[in-house]
């Protein structure tokens, strides 16, 4: 009896000593402490951005994946196969990058030259995410999803993984919305991810400027509009820049390039290709569209 007792009593005090661990008292959260600011883009920032390039070559494709009779996509903790094994010199914790190429199923233009434009820089790549390798066999390896930007799903391109740097910010507070023209080579936002067609901070877009324009990962574009502008699909009214119906117009018939040009955002460089750059809008006043101008800071 004096054993059960003394199991009971020692029992309860392991039991209350737990207790005491879980009832802890709550620890305040200073509210004046804030959330660290970033520095430079995050790891999906980087590695979801996609790319224009010219077309991509490469024969090693995601193939398929386990469970594949009732699965049209594949998303993060998958295991997926891969169309080349040992015998190409596939090694266990291999990685790949994940892409496809996209194209606008609308076809309907923001802006005049859109397309044009698009066709002259290269291919839009999608990032869709990365595979490590987990098991290799001949001519086929299995890998494990690590990272999904999007769906992968079979045909994708997979290019083996290389480190994409990822700039520094600089001070949001630098920016200027009254900056001389800096007197740098001069593009345009073509086009951005997922076929929008309007921006913010923090969106990926695409630039008609690359290394033969002398852009390089981690320059700085400005982002800057005319007023009075006609070149997108969407029509605005006719002359607004210096009329409007019923609400005042001068005597003077100003054209667009008589008025100050409008400093409206700047974005930061993460990739580059022979003429096109992918740009991280790192601040922006109001709406960014396809179509509006950008120049090397």
């Amino acid at each position: 009896m004096r054993a059960i007792a003394t199991a009971v009593f020692v029992a309860s005090l392991l039991a209350s000593g737990v207790l005491a661990q879980e009832n802890q008292p709550a620890v305040s959260v200073d509210s004046s402490q804030g959330l660290p600011t970033a520095t430079s883009p995050d790891y999906s920032a980087v590695y979801c951005s996609g790319f224009v390039a010219d077309d991509l070559s490469s024969e090693v494709r995601l193939i398929s994946a386990e469970e594949s009779n009732n699965r049209i996509v594949f998303a993060s903790g998958d295991y997926v196969y891969i169309s080349r094994g040992s015998a190409q010199g596939v090694r266990v914790g291999d990685r790949f990058s994940i892409v496809r190429p996209q194209e606008d199923p609308n076809q309907v233009p923001w802006f005049k030259w859109q397309h044009k434009l698009i066709k002259a820089m290269g291919t839009r790549y999608r990032d869709a995410g990365q595979v490590e390798i987990v098991n290799v066999q001949p001519n086929v390896s299995t890998g494990v999803i690590k990272l999904a930007c999007n769906y992968l799903q079979r045909g994708d391109i997979a290019l083996p993984l290389t480190n994409r740097p990822s700039p520094p910010y600089k001070p949001a507070a630098q920016f200027d919305r009254f900056a001389p023209v800096s007197g740098k080579s001069v593009g345009m936002v073509v086009a951005g991810v997922d076929y929008a067609q309007e921006y913010g901070k923090f969106s990926t877009v695409y630039v008609n400027l690359g290394s033969n324009q002398g852009v390089k990962v981690g320059d700085y574009f400005r982002i800057f509009r005319y007023q009075g502008s006609t070149s997108q699909t969407v029509q605005y009214f006719e002359d607004y820049q210096y009329k409007m119906y019923g609400f005042g117009s001068t005597p003077v018939k100003y054209q667009w390039n008589d008025l100050p040009r409008e400093v409206i955002g700047e974005g930061i460089v993460l990739n580059v290709s022979h003429n096109a750059s992918t740009m991280f809008v790192t601040y922006s006043k109001l709406e960014v569209y396809a179509g509006d101008y950008v120049e090397i800071e």
